[in-house]
């Protein structure tokens, strides 16, 4: 069972990363891949530190406010890159990312 007090910010960055890693994973697909660069370094950044958010939460780690606070930084980052893309991918992403960029910033407050 996921840890009560942090259920929904769990829950959020889990989707993100889920949905970052797809969004790079498509992005890589595309035919113009250079111009998606920048997207796919912040999606896998953001999905790497949305996995990471969500296990110390599990564990209640004394670190999780912080990388709760870096999580949403690089949530906003994410989905401001991944909103200038029309691919449906891409928004998709910037949908995920801005929820869980909230759940983040509620957590780290």
């Amino acid at each position: 069972m996921l840890n009560a007090k942090y259920q929904s910010c769990i829950e959020a960055c889990s989707n993100c990363a889920i949905v970052c890693e797809n969004c790079a994973a498509s992005c890589l697909r595309e035919d113009d891949v250079k111009m998606m660069a920048r997207c796919i370094e912040l999606d896998r950044d953001c999905a790497d530190l949305c996995a990471l958010a969500a296990v110390l939460m599990t564990r209640d780690s004394q670190l999780s406010r912080e990388m709760c606070r870096i999580c949403a930084q690089a949530c906003r980052a994410c989905a401001e890159e991944c909103a200038k893309h029309q691919m449906d991918h891409c928004q998709a992403c910037a949908k995920a990312c801005r929820q869980c960029a909230e759940e983040c910033e509620k957590m780290a407050a």
